[in-house]
């Protein structure tokens, strides 16, 4: 058994899902499927139910995970200590991040860190801002990078950055020329929104209840797990959706989609490191370069 067929089973087994996670690994849906089958086959255990197109965590799966992820984080733990025995010139610095800020706010920062550190190995995992939170509190990464509030005591949270959300429909949708819209005209439409879990859709839904409105009552038609995909839908139907303006920015400069008059509230970027865990050189100069830039 390898450290890298244990992050594969805790990806598939968080998410449920193959290609999801063969996403967040940057790995190809047949090898992620491999490890697993590898996994089960050698040890003869069944660790998912294949029920169609979805799998689920059997019971003994459920067991494993808890044990895969405490052996991920030791091995997280000795990695940093050889780091620092070297001198914090070599080693790790694995980072968990939402899907906005790992591709559209992340890039640049990776690029100086690594400019600055060229022996130091970045891992960048992408996911929502529920995966984020829990693999931080887990010890299975160093530094998570979530949109919106996270609440838990565990962690220490340091704003780090922010964005505007818009939203956004394709120039022929009614609202598109509406003027100002309102809550109540929100109820009208059809929306493509991400999953429950994801930064996005946890501050357009907390903005809604504050302001005396039912997030449930929404006519949901679809939920995507990736931006990219949720622009894709907005411009082939009669829908709305609420995004980053850093992510619609390309498609509004396009004339591809267009931003709806309807006030939406600023986010946070927040920085996630858990307080009882040690914060190696490279995750305080990580962090710095990013406070700095705050």
């Amino acid at each position: 058994m390898t450290l890298e067929q244990l992050r594969i089973f805790i990806e598939v087994a968080e998410r449920e899902h193959l290609t999801r996670a063969s996403e967040a690994l940057h790995l190809t849906p047949s090898a992620v499927s491999s490890a697993i089958r590898t996994l089960e086959d050698r040890y003869g255990a069944i660790l998912f139910n294949r029920i169609g197109r979805r799998i689920e965590l059997t019971g003994d799966g459920k067991l494993f995970l808890e044990e895969a992820r405490a052996t991920l984080a030791r091995a997280r733990s000795a990695e940093m200590m050889l780091s620092e025995l070297g001198g914090g010139k070599r080693g790790t610095l694995a980072i968990h991040a939402s899907q906005t800020i790992a591709s559209y706010w992340l890039p640049p920062l990776l690029t100086r860190f690594k400019q600055a550190y060229p022996h130091i190995d970045v891992r960048l995992t992408i996911g929502n801002t529920e995966s984020v939170t829990a693999a931080t509190q887990e010890g299975l990464v160093d530094i998570g990078l979530v949109e919106g509030t996270v609440q838990t005591q565990s962690l220490t949270i340091e704003r780090v950055g922010g964005d505007q959300l818009i939203l956004v429909t394709r120039p022929d949708h009614a609202w598109a020329t509406a003027g100002r819209l309102n809550w109540d005209r929100l109820y009208e439409g059809r929306w493509i929104l991400r999953e429950h879990g994801s930064g996005t859709r946890s501050v357009f839904e907390d903005a809604m209840r504050a302001s005396g409105y039912n997030p449930a009552r929404l006519t949901v038609a679809l939920e995507l797990p990736s931006n990219e995909a949720i622009c894709s839908g907005v411009h082939s139907g009669d829908y709305a959706t609420v995004i980053s303006e850093l992510v619609a920015a390309p498609h509004l400069a396009a004339g591809t989609l267009v931003k709806g008059d309807f006030v939406l509230p600023n986010r946070q970027f927040l920085m996630l490191t858990h307080k009882e865990r040690y914060r190696t050189k490279a995750m305080r100069a990580f962090a710095e370069m990013m406070l700095q830039r705050a």
